[in-house]
């Protein structure tokens, strides 16, 4: 979610089983939908936004390793081009605030893939790795 320069984040609950206290886009799992079905579903459930799927483009693809030997994943990240509502706290044992940041100023601490996502949009790259390791590396 992208206005005026700014894109929109949420801080992670505390408690929260994944990246607690930490800013991060809005995202989910697909539960046997496409993918834009559950980003339309995720947006809803989330933070109380509307989204019409003809209004979606795909902007970047992760390929991502959260830490050594960790399940590997592959991340679509969408734009939304328009939506309807304002962000609301949908699911407070998940997130407790959103806020808009600016794309040259990203909140710390900050999901690494969210950050990765970000700054490979803005330099105009359409894919990212992240967490694996490089020929010749020690990890």
């Amino acid at each position: 979610m992208e206005r005026d320069g700014k894109i929109l984040l949420g801080l992670r609950h505390p408690d929260c089983a994944y990246a607690g206290s930490t800013h991060h886009f809005l995202a989910g799992h697909c539960e046997q939908e496409s993918a834009v079905s559950c980003l339309v579903r995720e947006a809803q459930e989330e933070a109380g936004l509307a989204i019409d799927p003809a209004d979606v483009e795909l902007v970047h693809l992760l390929h991502v390793v959260d830490r050594p030997g960790g399940q590997p994943r592959m991340q679509l990240v969408f734009r939304a081009r328009r939506w309807l509502g304002e962000p609301q706290l949908r699911e407070p044992d998940r997130c407790v605030s959103w806020a808009w940041w600016p794309l040259d100023a990203l909140p710390e601490p900050i999901v690494p893939y969210t950050r990765a996502a970000v700054e490979g949009i803005r330099a105009g790259r359409p894919y990212t790795e992240l967490g694996w390791s490089r020929p010749g590396s020690a990890g």
